[in-house]
């Protein structure tokens, strides 16, 4: 209780105007930060895959599967950060399985399972069918057997039983991009949606959370490869990289045309809630907005990548410059959700005054409680790499 008293004090004495009662502690932490950012380095980095597999970028096929399995660890991952915010998290299974149409958090829980289900899981498991089976019968004891599960027993690799894994491999990766925007547009309809909120309320919130899942989805595996490279001590396909970061630039533009585009809109319409926006942007959060997401996450990366299209430095220098790269932009579209759940929480309603976020290392929503659900991604990630090793995939088919 004391502790309570004293931690209010202090979110009180960061008070600032006017503000409402029920406005003086944010209800929305850094886990509900979590929970946008993960879905959408599920949802771009499936898109980074399906550019290897319906668009034909061959150029690409390094990376798909490190794609795949990425978007999968990472989608096993992506409830938990709610789930950790709920005061009873043994009851988020209901969401699942109670239909509620008319609510768009309920139906959140009908596109997790179909994307996890029926898009990831189908995918990978059509994809790696034959190989399950030639490894089943390479390797020995519990691995051995844990092929023979996951292949659900099967035997059949002829042309014709491979053709038609393919087949349907590839019609589940076309669903599999719309229900990759419905994932992580929804969440994105969901801030939009909050008339209340002057913030969050504009009908670009669900493509600009798209766009920026790509950027963050397509960084992510540019960050994986060259990290996986480096530890097997492969060499680096170049050319694989390149095509990765045209594509990182070219949709980052896009990104940052969209985002100015919002707040050009917001600068010219200037409504009531103009004055208690532009102070919150020039105030709490200036060096989130403008030094992390704007000028590393954004302008670094776009004049970086911007410059590597038309001019290619030595191999060793853009080795660095992806990884840098790649890096700024993961940070950037962190602090992008940042600016969005926690920037939209700190003015209050009555465009008067503002409160200050502040939350501990430890806790149910502390820091290292949502460092937890970014690390465990990464394991699963790890295991997924043991288990089902690209590399290794692309030997069977060169040996076949």
């Amino acid at each position: 209780m004391e502790q309570h008293i004293q931690h209010l004090y202090e979110v009180l004495s960061k008070v600032q105007g006017y503000i409402y009662p029920n406005e003086i502690e944010l209800r929305w932490s850094v886990l509900i930060v979590l929970y946008p950012y993960i879905t959408g380095l599920v949802a771009g980095a499936f898109i980074t895959a399906s550019l290897e597999r319906i668009f034909k970028v061959k150029i690409l096929k390094t990376t798909y599967h490190i794609a795949l399995l990425t978007a999968f660890a990472f989608m096993l991952v992506a409830t938990m950060p709610l789930i950790s915010h709920l005061g009873k998290p043994f009851r988020a299974y209901e969401i699942m399985i109670t239909p509620h149409f008319s609510s768009a958090m309920a139906i959140f829980g009908f596109i997790y399972l179909w994307y996890l289900m029926a898009v990831l899981f189908l995918e990978i498991w059509f994809d790696y069918r034959r190989d399950l089976v030639i490894w089943a019968n390479k390797t020995t004891g519990f691995k051995r057997f844990l092929y023979k599960v996951l292949s659900l027993w099967s035997t059949d690799i002829s042309p014709k039983a491979v053709a038609l894994d393919d087949k349907i491999g590839y019609i589940i990766t076309i669903i599999g991009i719309p229900s990759a925007f419905l994932l992580h547009g929804y969440v994105g309809f969901i801030f939009g949606s909050i008339k209340a909120n002057p913030w969050w309320s504009t009908v670009l919130m669900p493509v600009i959370f798209i766009f920026s899942a790509m950027v963050s989805g397509i960084a992510l595996v540019m960050l994986i490869y060259i990290v996986l490279t480096k530890i097997r001590k492969k060499i680096l396909d170049m050319a694989c990289m390149d095509s990765i970061a045209m594509y990182l630039f070219y949709i980052l533009v896009i990104d940052f045309t969209l985002e100015g585009l919002d707040q050009i809109h917001r600068i010219y319409v200037a409504e009531e809630s103009f004055e208690v926006l532009h102070n919150l942007v020039f105030g709490k959060l200036f060096i989130s907005l403008f030094i992390m997401q704007g000028l590393l996450g954004t302008i670094v990366p776009l004049i970086t990548l911007g410059i590597f299209q038309f001019y290619k430095p030595k191999e060793s220098v853009r080795k660095l410059a992806y990884l840098i790269v790649s890096i700024l932009v993961l940070v950037g579209i962190f602090f992008m959700r940042w600016n969005v759940v926690i920037g939209g929480q700190l003015f209050s309603k009555s465009f008067s005054g503002y409160t200050s976020y502040k939350t501990g290392l430890i806790g149910s929503e502390g820091y290292l409680m949502a460092a937890v659900w970014l690390i465990v991604p990464f394991l699963i990630l790890v295991f997924l790499l043991w288990l089902f090793p690209p590399w290794k995939k692309i030997d069977v088919d060169h040996d076949l």
